[in-house]
Protein backbone atom coordinates (compact mmCIF):
# COMPACT_ATOMS: atom_id res chain seq x y z
CA UNK A 1 0.00 0.00 0.00
CA UNK A 2 2.00 3.30 -1.33
CA UNK A 3 -0.15 5.50 0.12
CA UNK A 4 -1.00 7.38 3.59
CA UNK A 5 -3.95 6.20 5.31
CA UNK A 6 -6.23 7.24 8.27
CA UNK A 7 -5.46 4.37 10.49
CA UNK A 8 -7.50 2.41 13.09
CA UNK A 9 -4.22 1.85 15.24
CA UNK A 10 -6.12 -1.71 15.69
CA UNK A 11 -8.31 -0.93 18.51
CA UNK A 12 -11.92 -2.66 18.94
CA UNK A 13 -14.93 -1.00 19.21
CA UNK A 14 -18.27 -2.71 18.84
CA UNK A 15 -20.01 -0.54 15.70
CA UNK A 16 -17.17 0.80 14.42
CA UNK A 17 -15.46 -2.55 13.82
CA UNK A 18 -17.82 -4.43 11.75
CA UNK A 19 -15.72 -6.83 10.34
CA UNK A 20 -13.27 -8.09 12.98
CA UNK A 21 -10.51 -11.28 12.43
CA UNK A 22 -8.32 -11.30 15.59
CA UNK A 23 -4.98 -13.19 15.02
CA UNK A 24 -3.15 -13.52 18.28
CA UNK A 25 0.51 -13.05 17.18
CA UNK A 26 2.20 -15.57 19.42
CA UNK A 27 0.47 -18.24 17.54
CA UNK A 28 1.87 -16.98 14.23
CA UNK A 29 4.77 -20.11 13.68
CA UNK A 30 8.31 -18.90 12.87
CA UNK A 31 7.61 -19.83 9.45
CA UNK A 32 4.46 -17.38 8.75
CA UNK A 33 1.29 -18.08 8.48
CA UNK A 34 -1.51 -17.60 5.78
CA UNK A 35 -4.77 -15.80 6.79
CA UNK A 36 -7.91 -15.85 4.36
CA UNK A 37 -10.98 -14.71 5.53
CA UNK A 38 -15.01 -12.95 3.91
CA UNK A 39 -17.34 -11.21 5.41
CA UNK A 40 -20.51 -12.58 6.50
CA UNK A 41 -23.53 -11.23 5.77
CA UNK A 42 -24.44 -9.33 9.01
CA UNK A 43 -20.83 -7.84 8.58
CA UNK A 44 -21.46 -6.64 5.06
CA UNK A 45 -24.65 -5.15 6.50
CA UNK A 46 -22.73 -3.38 9.06
CA UNK A 47 -19.71 -2.70 6.47
CA UNK A 48 -22.19 -0.57 3.99
CA UNK A 49 -24.07 1.11 7.12
CA UNK A 50 -20.58 2.28 8.18
CA UNK A 51 -19.53 3.67 4.60
CA UNK A 52 -22.74 5.00 3.19
CA UNK A 53 -23.13 2.25 0.99
CA UNK A 54 -26.31 1.30 -0.49
CA UNK A 55 -24.98 -2.62 -0.04
CA UNK A 56 -21.69 -4.39 0.52
CA UNK A 57 -22.11 -7.78 -1.79
CA UNK A 58 -18.55 -8.81 -1.35
CA UNK A 59 -15.92 -8.73 0.90
CA UNK A 60 -12.85 -10.54 1.36
CA UNK A 61 -9.38 -10.69 2.31
CA UNK A 62 -6.28 -12.85 1.91
CA UNK A 63 -3.08 -11.66 3.95
CA UNK A 64 0.38 -13.75 4.82
CA UNK A 65 2.02 -12.93 7.85
CA UNK A 66 6.02 -13.04 8.96
CA UNK A 67 7.97 -12.14 11.74
CA UNK A 68 10.02 -9.60 11.11
CA UNK A 69 13.16 -8.02 13.26
CA UNK A 70 12.05 -5.96 16.76
CA UNK A 71 9.06 -8.31 16.96
CA UNK A 72 6.99 -7.21 14.60
CA UNK A 73 4.71 -8.76 11.87
CA UNK A 74 5.01 -8.02 8.08
CA UNK A 75 1.43 -8.29 6.57
CA UNK A 76 1.22 -8.67 2.55
CA UNK A 77 -1.68 -9.28 0.79
CA UNK A 78 -5.14 -8.40 -1.41
CA UNK A 79 -8.48 -7.24 -0.29
CA UNK A 80 -11.39 -7.26 -2.71
CA UNK A 81 -14.84 -6.45 -2.65
CA UNK A 82 -17.73 -5.56 -4.89
CA UNK A 83 -19.93 -2.68 -3.59
CA UNK A 84 -23.42 -1.26 -4.74
CA UNK A 85 -23.67 2.71 -5.14
CA UNK A 86 -25.46 5.57 -6.80
CA UNK A 87 -24.08 7.03 -10.00
CA UNK A 88 -23.53 10.53 -8.95
CA UNK A 89 -24.99 12.01 -11.81
CA UNK A 90 -28.18 9.75 -12.58
CA UNK A 91 -28.73 8.53 -8.82
CA UNK A 92 -29.23 4.91 -10.64
CA UNK A 93 -27.85 1.90 -9.01
CA UNK A 94 -24.32 0.36 -9.56
CA UNK A 95 -21.80 -1.82 -8.83
CA UNK A 96 -18.22 -1.13 -7.87
CA UNK A 97 -15.17 -3.77 -7.49
CA UNK A 98 -12.38 -2.96 -5.43
CA UNK A 99 -9.33 -4.57 -5.42
CA UNK A 100 -6.42 -3.12 -3.03
CA UNK A 101 -3.02 -4.58 -2.82
CA UNK A 102 -2.00 -4.21 1.29
CA UNK A 103 1.88 -4.22 2.93
CA UNK A 104 1.38 -3.59 6.03
CA UNK A 105 3.93 -3.78 9.35
CA UNK A 106 2.34 -4.09 13.08
CA UNK A 107 4.63 -4.07 15.79
CA UNK A 108 4.67 -3.46 19.91
CA UNK A 109 4.19 0.19 20.85
CA UNK A 110 7.46 0.19 22.32
CA UNK A 111 9.11 -1.18 19.06
CA UNK A 112 7.18 0.11 16.66
CA UNK A 113 10.30 2.54 15.54
CA UNK A 114 12.21 -0.15 15.25
CA UNK A 115 9.73 -2.14 12.99
CA UNK A 116 9.00 0.87 10.34
CA UNK A 117 9.00 -0.19 7.22
CA UNK A 118 12.05 0.73 4.74
CA UNK A 119 11.21 3.91 2.59
CA UNK A 120 9.92 3.55 -0.54
CA UNK A 121 11.93 3.45 -3.93
CA UNK A 122 10.16 6.35 -5.19
CA UNK A 123 10.91 8.60 -1.90
CA UNK A 124 7.39 8.14 -0.38
CA UNK A 125 7.48 8.37 3.55
CA UNK A 126 6.36 4.82 4.63
CA UNK A 127 3.12 4.25 7.31
CA UNK A 128 3.84 3.86 10.49
CA UNK A 129 3.62 0.39 11.81
CA UNK A 130 -0.02 -0.32 13.01
CA UNK A 131 0.14 -1.21 16.40
CA UNK A 132 -0.14 -4.86 18.20
CA UNK A 133 -2.62 -4.57 21.00
CA UNK A 134 -2.53 -7.33 23.80
CA UNK A 135 -0.77 -9.69 21.88
CA UNK A 136 -3.57 -9.51 19.09
CA UNK A 137 -3.68 -7.82 15.37
CA UNK A 138 -6.87 -7.45 13.67
CA UNK A 139 -7.07 -8.30 10.17
CA UNK A 140 -10.50 -7.66 9.89
CA UNK A 141 -9.82 -3.85 10.81
CA UNK A 142 -6.73 -3.86 8.74
CA UNK A 143 -9.44 -5.57 5.81
CA UNK A 144 -12.16 -2.88 6.35
CA UNK A 145 -9.83 0.39 6.28
CA UNK A 146 -8.17 -0.95 3.03
CA UNK A 147 -11.45 -1.61 1.20
CA UNK A 148 -13.18 1.91 2.47
CA UNK A 149 -10.09 3.34 0.61
CA UNK A 150 -10.62 1.79 -2.69
CA UNK A 151 -14.45 2.72 -2.55
CA UNK A 152 -14.67 5.45 -5.31
CA UNK A 153 -16.38 8.60 -3.85
CA UNK A 154 -17.84 10.02 -7.13
CA UNK A 155 -18.56 6.91 -9.07
CA UNK A 156 -20.67 7.18 -12.36
CA UNK A 157 -22.06 4.47 -15.05
CA UNK A 158 -19.93 3.97 -18.02
CA UNK A 159 -20.64 6.74 -20.83
CA UNK A 160 -21.82 9.55 -18.04
CA UNK A 161 -20.67 12.75 -18.36
CA UNK A 162 -19.89 14.33 -14.97
CA UNK A 163 -20.88 17.98 -14.56
CA UNK A 164 -19.87 19.00 -10.83
CA UNK A 165 -22.42 20.89 -8.95
CA UNK A 166 -22.26 24.69 -8.28
CA UNK A 167 -23.18 23.50 -4.75
CA UNK A 168 -19.54 22.65 -2.17
CA UNK A 169 -19.68 19.03 -1.22
CA UNK A 170 -20.76 18.06 2.34
CA UNK A 171 -18.28 16.99 4.73
CA UNK A 172 -20.10 13.92 4.84
CA UNK A 173 -18.55 13.13 1.30
CA UNK A 174 -15.39 13.51 2.08
CA UNK A 175 -13.26 10.70 1.22
CA UNK A 176 -12.31 10.21 4.68
CA UNK A 177 -15.47 10.49 6.35
CA UNK A 178 -15.65 6.56 6.48
CA UNK A 179 -12.11 5.94 8.01
CA UNK A 180 -13.20 8.66 10.86
CA UNK A 181 -16.23 7.10 11.49
CA UNK A 182 -14.61 4.13 12.53
CA UNK A 183 -13.20 6.05 14.75
CA UNK A 184 -16.50 7.46 16.74
CA UNK A 185 -18.84 6.84 18.84
CA UNK A 186 -22.52 5.48 17.62
CA UNK A 187 -24.92 8.34 16.12
CA UNK A 188 -22.16 9.84 13.41
CA UNK A 189 -22.46 8.99 8.61
CA UNK A 190 -20.02 8.46 6.59
CA UNK A 191 -18.79 7.27 3.12
CA UNK A 192 -15.26 6.56 1.75
CA UNK A 193 -12.47 7.36 -1.08
CA UNK A 194 -10.28 5.36 -3.31
CA UNK A 195 -6.49 4.71 -2.98
CA UNK A 196 -4.81 6.37 -6.09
Amino acid sequence: MSERHESFRNTPSSRNNPWSHPVVVAQIPAAGMHVTFAADVGERAALAEVAGLREVLEAKADFHLTHVRGGGIETRGHVSGLVGQECVVTLEPLESRIDEDVEVIFAEPDTAAAAKPRVDIDGEEPDPPELIVNGTIDLGRLATDILFLGIDPYPRKPGVAFEPAAEAASPEDHPFAALKALQEPPGRGPKKSKKG
